[in-house]
């Protein structure tokens, strides 16, 4: 599949950012409402960047542009942790966004890695979701918009360089040893990342800024940058970024 351009949003700092996504985020839904579909399919990611746009739709004005009710959140990543570990996507999704919009426990989707055979809840995540997300023109779950953020080294959800689960076709969740940080981690794929209709990618900070410009340069290694293979896919895919992380990209497509 031919690589697919992606847009490029550059805020003046991570609280712009931030509410640049959660502003983007309040149009999918609008979008949906107006297109007659009244449930929206949402996975979210761990982070400080993503906090912030969490933040952001707890507070008016955007917590007034729309109904949690209509929504399902899953999640697109998960550390090994229990679910109030300081270190849990899930917890820090909880803490600043699902209880502050008060949603009921059935429209919680996480991730169970947590538990002991992390193959198997893996194997029951993915069937979870193929089961309650509508499915896509390409055959699979098509969520209206999956937040991921980027690390240093280029991995997005948990897929970090040199990973075998980078080449993984099949599964749509995975769990696996990241050697890297001597730990597991559950993801989802990129099959599933690329079936989504959205992909919002929020990064900020300097220290992200040679990664942002190797994996939005068309070619560059997906190996050593795995983000870069999100453009692969069918997603329409939006970057969010600060000023700071978006020193080394060519801005000839300014937003």
């Amino acid at each position: 599949m031919a690589d697919r351009e992606p847009t490029i949003v550059i805020a003046s700092d991570a609280a712009e950012a931030g509410r640049r996504a959660a502003e983007s985020f309040i149009d999918v839904l609008s979008d949906n409402v107006e297109a007659g579909r009244e449930r929206h399919f949402i996975a979210l990611a761990g982070g400080s960047t993503p906090e912030v746009c969490y933040r952001a739709l707890t507070e008016p004005p955007l917590r007034d542009r729309f109904d949690p009710a209509g929504v399902e959140w899953f999640f697109s990543d998960e550390r090994c942790v229990p679910p109030d570990h300081p270190d849990s996507n899930f917890g820090l999704a909880r803490r600043s966004l699902l209880a502050p919009l008060g949603v009921a426990s059935d429209r919680i989707h996480r991730m169970p890695a947590d538990e002991d055979d992390l193959t198997s809840a893996a194997a029951h995540y993915e069937h979870m979701v193929r089961s309650r997300v509508p499915i896509g023109s390409n055959g699979l779950p098509a969520f209206d918009v999956i937040f991921l953020g980027l690390g240093a080294d280029g991995h997005t959800a948990s897929l970090f360089p040199g990973s075998p689960a980078l080449g993984e076709r099949h599964h749509l969740v995975k769990a696996h040893r990241i050697e890297s940080h001597g730990a597991w981690r559950m993801t989802m794929t990129f099959p599933l990342l690329w079936a989504a209709r959205r992909l919002f990618v929020l990064a900020t900070g300097a220290n992200k800024a040679e990664a942002v410009a190797a994996v939005l340069l068309p070619g560059s290694d997906a190996n050593r940058w795995p983000a870069a293979t999100l453009r692969e896919g069918s997603s329409a895919v939006t970057w969010f970024l600060d000023a700071d992380v978006a020193r080394l990209v060519e801005r000839h497509r300014p937003t």
